[in-house]
């Protein structure tokens, strides 16, 4: 009896140990998340510049595009900012909005500087420029879908992110037609965009080109960069040993590409979802290499979640792999969660900008420029018409054409205010 006994407890503990040493040597499923303060303080900037833009797009709306400072006031209820909030926002950012006295009614009014209307042309160019661009992001994202559509009004939730225009669906959809279908369907009632041919030469993924070069550049061993994904750990990450031991498996450990079908397999088996889990990550990183910035709020690649055979706890599966997406609750009062693609930023700007980050980098320069910066003249506090922009310090550096487009808007704000 005691032979028996003895013999059980064996057994439960061997069955313990070996349940210990496999779990030890996976990656654990929660983590808890480590911040880093490089993408955070990135948030906090883009948090102004949303609202800087509600704003902007009010001022638009208005004949001459100014408006009166007390209509303003009342307007701005609209989009969240409290009574007499709005006066005391626009003066925080005087190289993007000008309060100045109607030479005529002698009321204050508030208009875009030079500067600021010159870095939306600037934008609205640049957008123009690389339809060609997103109309291969839209294709290679048709090409994620396993069913190869996707809802029309998700793309259109994030247009911004993936560099489309706003009537994109006339300028990139309906105009390319040896590309896209646009079609409604019968059971949803929804607009659906579909691929009408799939292209081969497309079906590539951006990681594959960073093993590339990483072993062009580097030299590094080809067997151990074939399936293996750029990891950067946030500062204060604890990585113990055996999470090394999960890590060196897992970076080795063989997946399907997000462009290859996989609806004819079995996948049953263990090793089958496991490598469907890292295809489920390797989708995110496609996903997020075709956005402009690199990044994308978790809730709209949640949209993409049924199409793209990704796991249902998003945010969970994201903070497993926190040395290659970042999560950030900053900018929105936590209300939204921005997903970074943290092997494409460098010290808090892009390894790669492109035309359009530019662009648009240029109005957060513009936001950053504080009153106290700015040198503006003692005549602030009576709101003097002129010369806001003339003392205004620039942050960063000038593109020709961006000074060019300062120039040729200078002359027009004086001759709209005077012939109001």
């Amino acid at each position: 009896m005691r032979f028996l006994i003895s013999l059980t407890a064996k057994l439960l503990l061997s069955k313990t140990t070996a349940r210990w040493m496999s779990q030890s040597t996976s990656i654990p499923r929660k983590q808890v998340r480590v911040r880093d303060h490089g993408f955070d303080d990135y948030m906090e900037i883009q948090k102004k510049v949303r609202k800087v833009l509600k704003f902007q797009d009010l001022i638009l709306t208005q004949p001459n595009n100014m408006i009166s400072v007390s209509r303003l006031d009342s307007i701005s209820r609209r989009i969240g900012f409290k009574q007499f909030e709005s006066g005391r926002f626009v003066l925080k950012f005087p190289a993007v909005f000008e309060v100045f006295e109607h030479p005529v009614q002698r009321i204050l009014y508030c208009r875009l500087t030079r500067k600021a209307v010159a870095q939306m042309e600037q934008e609205k160019a640049a957008l123009q420029r690389q339809i060609s661009d997103a109309v291969t992001r839209i294709r290679k994202l048709l090409m994620l879908s396993k069913t190869g559509r996707v809802r029309l009004e998700h793309i259109r939730i994030a247009r911004k992110e993936f560099g489309l225009p706003d009537d994109f669906e006339y300028s990139v959809i309906l105009k390319h037609p040896q590309f896209f279908r646009l079609f409604d369907a019968d059971e949803t009632r929804n607009k659906y965009i579909e691929m009408v041919e799939r292209d081969c030469s497309l079906g590539v993924c951006e990681i594959e080109r960073v093993r590339e070069r990483e072993y062009r550049e580097r030299g590094v061993d080809a067997e151990d960069i074939r399936f293996s994904f750029i990891v950067n750990f946030p500062p204060g990450f604890k990585i113990g040993k055996y999470y090394k031991i999960a890590m060196w498996k897992w970076q080795r450990l063989p997946y399907w590409s997000p462009y290859e079908d996989v609806s004819g397999y079995d996948l049953r088996s263990l090793e089958a979802q496991q490598r469907m889990e890292k295809r489920a990550v390797a989708m995110i990183h496609e996903l997020l290499s075709l956005t402009v910035e690199k990044k994308m709020t978790l809730e709209r690649i949640a949209h993409f979640r049924m199409t793209m055979d990704l796991p249902k706890k998003l945010k969970e599966f994201v903070l497993q792999q926190q040395g290659i997406f970042y999560l950030s609750t900053r900018g929105n009062h936590g209300k939204l969660h921005t997903v970074f693609l943290k092997e494409a930023y460098r010290k808090g700007e892009l390894v790669e900008p492109n035309e359009l980050y530019l662009a648009r980098r240029k109005l957060a320069e513009l936001v950053l420029i504080s009153p106290r910066k700015a040198r503006l003249g003692p005549e602030l506090a009576s709101y003097r018409r002129d010369g806001l922009d003339d003392h205004t310090k620039s942050v960063g550096r000038e593109e020709a054409e961006f000074d060019d487009l300062v120039a040729a808007y200078s002359d027009e704000d004086d001759e709209s205010c005077t012939s109001d």
